[in-house]
């Protein structure tokens, strides 16, 4: 596999695995974490996921800055080792419990992750610049992309083993441990690099960094202010009266108006020669935005599932194995509890709030009476994080099929064009999202746990749609992007996914707002058709665009 690729590809995919063993090992277990009233933060769903959302959102926002620096001043090799260091030391503090140190920590991932996931995906980009590799791109970008996936998959049975065994705080050390070895890796490669390391300086025609910060950075700022202040209507449902559903969100939202001003402007401004080429890439980001809305809801609202309406117990020898492997807790069953909490639950339906409370939500709520153990039994559930590991199990095994399609399509010179690709890679992540509608119905709206079966379909196709779109995406920013700002140009890519990001957050923060689950889903799989058919309207125009550029 690697004899075909530049040699550097082993180094990056490897420092990418280890990089992203640490953040969704953390992402796995972040919103549990701030929703556990003992050793946790005890927030409710709302107020866990709004967190999650924003947290997730300036993670991927900042790679606009660190695209930028890197692409002037820097270079690619230095901001890589830079955010590397500043996200491990990042997960290292998230396992202090205070709530100061966590946003401390939070400021460092996101910084963090600014300069390192855009510049590593540019490097990859810029080995396949050569002749010899050009036609290797696509291929080169899904290896990469399953390295990320088998750090996500594996990080998450280390994350469950750690909390259970020795609690919250070494499970983000592990992170951090994991961070700091995919750094070493990618230091270990770097007489590969040299070469395709060079710092590109200040082009003619680009904006001075000094006026960055005063119309980008310094208004961003500023905006985010003006919306965290600014107030829209008071309601039952909406007491802080903010605009967008919560004041972070709010502030987010008009923070971003002046980075996408800014992305705006260099369309505007470009070159005749460069100019339809980034008004592809600008629409393209337009459109996956709600790709991403819909997919990152497997950190939030579907760990939610998996939480409160999977069934998660295991007994005999799966239940031994998991016990023994530090990958299960037992949870004893007690009917006054149930009954208790069900009381609660439905006085604070009926006021139309939903408090924070101890074992808040109870395992044994939604089990029917004939499946409930006898009073004072104990039995074993897997880890909720667990199943943050299904969506990259799939894309380990489904990779390689992916890569081989695609390959014997280009062999008989009916490969699909990257726009294409990724056109159906929407409209396949819409349908998985109707697995979810069958499981609601399934499972009585919530009144009964369904089998973990139903998750592992959703993600199955959902991932096969991430394949034709996330690593396409990656490819056709390298290959659109003007030379003097494929950096920033990824940074973009980011953005987009940024912003998508942020609208999951808010997806997932109305989850307790729809009596009937379904209508959840339903929304999600509107703005994944919406997004499809917008898709493929673009395609003729973005194809055209990639022939003029002379690639597919």
């Amino acid at each position: 596999m690697w004899s075909k690729h530049p040699k550097a590809l082993p180094f990056l995919f490897l420092s990418e695995m280890w990089e992203r063993f640490g953040y969704y090992l953390m992402i796995g277990i972040f919103t549990l974490y701030l929703k556990d009233v003992e050793a946790g933060f005890a927030m409710t769903e709302k107020e866990a996921s709004d967190l999650y959302g924003t947290f997730i959102a300036l993670v991927f926002l900042t790679p606009f800055i660190g695209g930028l620096v890197a692409d002037r001043y820097l270079g690619y090799r230095k901001s890589i080792v830079f955010g590397g260091i500043l996200m491990g030391i990042g997960y290292f503090m998230m396992g202090i419990h205070n709530i100061t140190s966590l946003y401390i920590a939070m400021t460092f991932v996101i910084v963090g992750n600014g300069f390192f996931k855009p510049n590593i995906s540019t490097l990859l980009g810029s080995f396949y610049s050569k002749e010899e590799y050009k036609d290797k791109k696509d291929e080169g970008y899904n290896i990469f992309y399953m390295g990320i996936n088998v750090g996500a998959f594996i990080c998450n049975f280390f994350g469950a083993a750690l909390q259970i065994l020795l609690g919250w705080q070494w499970a983000f050390m592990a992170a951090g441990v994991g961070m700091f070895i995919g750094v070493a890796i990618f230091l270990l490669g770097t007489k590969h690099y040299v070469g395709y390391d060079q710092k590109k300086g200040v082009q003619e025609g680009d904006m001075p960094f000094y006026k960055i910060v005063l119309f980008i950075l310094l208004p961003s700022v500023v905006f985010g202010v003006i919306g965290w202040l600014l107030k829209g209507v008071a309601s039952d449902a909406n007491p802080n009266c903010s605009i967008f559903g919560s004041d972070s969100t709010d502030a987010f939202v008009f923070a971003c108006i002046p980075v996408v001003f800014f992305y705006a402007s260099l369309y505007f401004k470009a070159k005749v020669e460069d100019k339809r080429p980034i008004g592809a890439l600008l629409a393209i980001f337009g459109v996956v935005i709600l790709f991403w809305a819909v997919f990152k809801l497997n950190g939030s609202a579907l760990t939610t599932w998996a939480d409160r309406y999977t069934d998660r117990e295991v007994s005999g020898t799966t239940g031994a194995v998991f016990s023994g492997l530090k990958l299960a807790k037992e949870v004893e069953f007690k009917k006054d509890s149930v009954e208790v909490y069900d009381e609660q639950f439905r006085l604070q339906k009926e006021n139309g709030v939903v408090k924070k409370e101890v074992n808040y939500p109870l395992y044994f709520r939604n089990v029917s009476d004939d499946k409930k153990p006898p009073e004072g039994t104990k039995v074993s559930l897997w880890a909720t994080n667990l199943s943050q590991s299904i969506n990259p199990g799939w894309v380990i095994i489904l990779t390689p099929l992916v890569v081989a399609f695609f390959t014997f399509l280009r062999s008989r010179k009916k490969e699909p064009s990257t726009p294409t690709k990724i056109a159906f890679g929407l409209l396949i992540s819409a349908l998985s999202v109707l697995v979810m509608i069958a499981a609601v119905n399934m499972g009585g709206n919530g009144a009964e746990k369904v089998s973990v079966w139903w998750l592992v379909a959703n993600y199955g196709i959902i991932t096969i749609g991430e394949l034709f779109l996330s690593p396409m995406g990656l490819s056709v920013v390298s290959k659109l992007s003007p030379t003097n700002i494929t950096s920033l140009m990824m940074g973009g890519w980011f953005l987009s996914t940024s912003i998508g990001n942020k609208l999951s957050g808010v997806l997932a923060s109305m989850w307790d707002t729809y009596e009937d689950k379904t209508d959840f889903f339903w929304v999600n799989f509107s703005l994944l058709m919406f997004a499809t058919i917008l898709m493929f309207v673009l395609v003729k125009q973005l194809n055209k665009v990639m022939k003029e550029k002379g690639i597919n």
